[in-house]
């Protein structure tokens, strides 16, 4: 008598179990997609800050380098312009970085 009742606790426990493991089971698929686009959406906008502050270190080096050559074309010019002043402003740098460098 104790085993065909175990028996049908069991069979009872089998059919009332497979529908909680469905359940469970579609749950955790349900979680694990979510978390999913949740990702995927994280990556695009990291790539697309990315991309845009690469536009903008872009945009930086270029306004950077235009910056320079202008800069090195007023020191070219005032150096052909004024030769003796150009040459003596050097003498004093020399001077200047040597007495440092003794130091």
């Amino acid at each position: 008598m104790d085993e065909t009742t175990n028996r049908k606790d069991t069979n009872r426990g089998d059919r009332h179990q497979a529908p909680t493991s469905d359940h469970l089971a579609t749950k955790m698929h349900e979680t694990v997609d979510r978390v999913a686009d949740t990702a995927r959406n994280a990556e695009q906008q990291i790539r697309s800050r990315a991309a845009d502050l690469g536009e903008r270190a872009r945009e930086q080096e270029e306004r950077a380098l235009k910056a320079a050559q202008a800069n090195l074309q007023k020191a070219t010019s005032y150096v052909q312009e004024n030769p003796l002043t150009s040459a003596g402003i050097a003498f004093v740098a020399g001077l200047l970085v040597s007495g440092l460098m003794r130091r």
